[in-house]
């Protein structure tokens, strides 16, 4: 009996955080009737993990009897950046350049087998791009993922092997594409996404290495009308500028500092 009370809890766990997914995905608030049919649960079950789920603060129910994400899932994402080194110590980073050049900068790294959004940093242009933090992104078409494909032994190298979805006409798709591009990566330390995942978004990444590894990657996000007038060898410059800077940070290194300087530090 008390396996078959685990199997139901762990059953309406797995539930409940399908809820919280598609609220999160979701551009407006919803309603009981379209979640139970976008999950395929039924009203009675939906209700109940709804009212769970206000309970806890997770989710938020409107005046209309709509439902959203709750603030009590803020709390719980920002105690989970506070857990970021890379985060920690690339913020300030990320803050400084998309001031000096108003275009939003993200820092980006693997974790559980997906590419997520750690932090963004919008700056004052035009452009207010997705991917919001903690979404992820795709491998193939982003100047992050193919950092990893050309840098790390992370799990999303699968994304070579799997399809990959064409998101634009400037996607890649094909292998050899694909390898020639990541052989280029790995002579210039810089990665590009020229619309590749969204049309007129053009991405320059660099990565940021930590002891032994690479820890995350640092991107730069412009519209592409604004290619021409900075250049990329300007771009890729900043871009690598950024990483170095935020790999110091996490590393505990100084530029052009010594080990026993470091020390002394200490």
């Amino acid at each position: 009996m008390e396996c078959f009370k685990t199997m139901d809890a762990v059953a309406s766990i797995d539930k409940a955080i399908d809820v919280l997914f598609y609220l999160h995905g979701s551009s407006s608030d919803c309603g009981v009737t379209s979640i139970a049919r976008g999950l395929e649960i039924p009203k009675s079950s939906v209700h109940r993990l709804l009212a769970a789920l206000v309970r806890g603060g997770l989710v938020d129910r409107t005046q209309t009897g709509q439902y959203r994400p709750g603030v009590g899932l803020l709390a719980l994402g920002l105690g989970v950046l506070d857990r970021e080194p890379v985060v920690e110590a690339g913020h300030r980073v990320l803050e400084e350049f998309a001031q000096r050049w108003g275009e939003t900068l993200f820092l980006v790294a693997a974790r559980g087998g997906d590419l997520r959004v750690l932090d963004k940093v919008e700056g004052q242009g035009f452009l207010r791009a997705a991917p919001r933090i903690g979404s992820s992104v795709p491998v193939h078409a982003t100047a992050v993922g193919k950092l990893y494909l050309a840098f790390s032994d992370e799990s999303v190298a699968v994304a070579m092997e799997n399809g990959r979805e064409a998101f634009t006409r400037a996607t890649l798709t094909e292998s050899m594409a694909l390898h020639r591009e990541i052989q280029e990566i790995r002579d210039l330390g810089v990665a590009w996404n020229r619309e590749e995942w969204i049309s007129g978004l053009f991405v320059v990444a660099a990565p940021i290495h930590g002891p032994g590894q690479m820890r995350a990657a640092v991107a730069m996000a412009l519209p592409a009308s604004r290619l021409p007038e900075l250049g990329e060898e300007l771009l890729a410059t900043e871009i690598r500028l950024a990483a170095q800077q935020i790999s110091e940070r996490v590393s505990g290194v100084r530029r052009g500092s010594t080990a026993m300087e470091k020390h002394n530090d200490d």
